[in-house]
């Protein structure tokens, strides 16, 4: 919804301040016992070795709960790679969820969140869902009074990977958590449009003169109606704000072409990630 780059830190990465919002669109998460650790997936071009956030998970929190039980981890994916989603983060934070679960671990958030942080910043967020203010590199949460939106998400098949991203970012580009503040203030007034004349993300200067699609996704999704338009993350998902889930489908319709998927979804107040009948997702 938001997100600023303030400054670069001694270690390289940057420090931001950014508004995170968990969406219904998921992938399914399976867990079942087995005698090792091992990740299987019929979509194409997702890894299943330890380059799997997935599976990168159960090997942290093995490690970490010093645990010798295997798990065999089914991955339906629907969330494209690298596209500014979250995907792989909310698949690792299900894994974390899952097996402490189906290994009676019994930990807190808190603690799995230590394991979370290990695999990536915005894992610890899609532990809990719902809305919240991030500081640090990312990792430090806050929890923000969110409200109900619809959203059209709209992704132009291509992947973004977060590292070129940054790799482009100049300090003509930091800001100094204004924008995010307002964004936070725009969620507690509970108002669409606010919240649409909120929209922000630092990234896009850097990701956007790369990927002319992205542009041509907002000019669409406001030529369709929507309130607003930004690009998610690090791209190069766009997604549009719309006043109704009957207004979002409306505009998914009007934006819809064979080159992009397109998506009508609200956001989520509660847990990025639900158990059913025990699989997560």
């Amino acid at each position: 919804m938001a997100l600023e780059l303030l400054t670069q830190r001694a270690d390289g990465y940057h420090e931001l301040a950014t508004v995170m919002q968990a969406v219904e669109l998921s992938d399914r998460v399976g867990l079942e016992d087995a005698d090792a650790l091992e990740l299987r997936t019929t979509a194409p071009g997702i890894p299943t070795d330890a380059s799997n956030l997935a599976l990168r998970a159960a090997l942290a929190l093995r490690e970490a709960a010093s645990v010798e039980r295997g798990v065999r981890i089914t991955l339906d994916k629907r969330i494209p790679i690298a596209a500014g989603l979250g995907g792989g983060s909310t698949d690792a934070a299900a894994v974390l969820l899952g097996l402490n679960r189906l290994w009676r671990l019994r930990w807190p958030l808190t603690r799995l969140a230590d394991v979370a942080v290990t695999l990536g910043m915005d894992v610890p967020f899609f532990l809990r869902g719902g809305t919240a203010f991030a500081t640090g590199r990312g990792e430090k949460l806050d929890r923000v009074r969110g409200m109900a939106l619809a959203l059209v998400l709209v992704n132009p098949r291509f992947a973004s990977h977060t590292a070129e991203a940054y790799g482009r970012v100049t300090p003509e580009m930091y800001g100094d958590g204004t924008r995010t503040r307002l964004m936070v203030t725009a969620l507690g007034a509970r108002r669409a449009d606010w919240v649409a004349g909120s929209l922000y993300n630092g990234l896009e200067a850097a990701v956007a003169p790369a990927h002319p699609e992205i542009a041509q996704m907002k000019a669409a999704l406001l030529a369709a109606g929507a309130l607003g338009a930004l690009m998610s993350g690090s791209g190069p998902t766009v997604f549009g704000v719309a006043r109704s889930l009957d207004h979002a489908r409306q505009i998914r319709r009007r934006v819809q072409r064979g080159s992009w998927e397109c998506w009508a979804v609200r956001t989520l107040a509660g847990p990025a990630v639900r158990f059913r009948e025990g699989r997560t997702r």
